[in-house]
């Protein structure tokens, strides 16, 4: 099912017009799109790691989908674009374990590989620069993405008009 982040708006914008809104949050538009699919949903699941994507290999080679539908990795790389978290293999190991889609507060890679991917990405960047791996990071903790704080199992929608982050389903 293909959500429009722009509909998710006009559907609920009494919602945001509290300027505390702490249930819908909309991204700076400062994140690329370059997976093989511009429209993606689902429940976050959270990783924090800074140049070291050893959390993110565990976590797309596991099942992505929770009760039918692909969830969304939200991977806070703390903005860092010196080293990709996320490359073409990852990708592929994500597509085929039902992630609906990655979100990268930092850089992706292989964007010839990440474009053929059935999933979608989003990221500030590219960097051809692998990360070290040293084992290092969290998985299913609360994450700050440009400035917005996104809990595990927040509801991410995702498009070419932006990001939407969202404490309930919306759909």
């Amino acid at each position: 099912m293909t959500l429009s982040v722009c509909d998710l708006c006009d559907t609920h914008e009494a919602e945001f017009a509290g300027s505390n809104s702490k249930q819908l949050r909309i991204l700076p538009d400062v994140y690329k799109s370059y997976g093989g699919k511009m429209s993606f949903h689902g429940q976050a699941h959270t990783l924090r790691c800074f140049e070291d994507n050893s959390r993110v290999r565990e976590a797309v080679a596991q099942p992505g989908q929770l009760n039918g539908v692909g969830r969304v990795l939200v991977i806070d790389g703390g903005g860092m674009t010196r080293r990709a978290l996320v490359g073409g293999n990852l990708a592929v190991t994500a597509a085929k374990n039902g992630w609906a889609g990655i979100l990268v507060h930092g850089a992706v890679r292989d964007i010839a590989e990440l474009r053929v991917a059935s999933l979608g990405i989003k990221a500030l960047a590219l960097c051809p620069l692998r990360t070290d791996k040293r084992g290092l990071g969290d998985a299913g903790v609360p994450v700050m993405i440009s400035g917005h704080l996104v809990q595990p199992g927040d509801w991410v929608y995702a498009d070419e008009d932006g990001v939407l982050i969202s404490s309930v389903a919306l759909h």
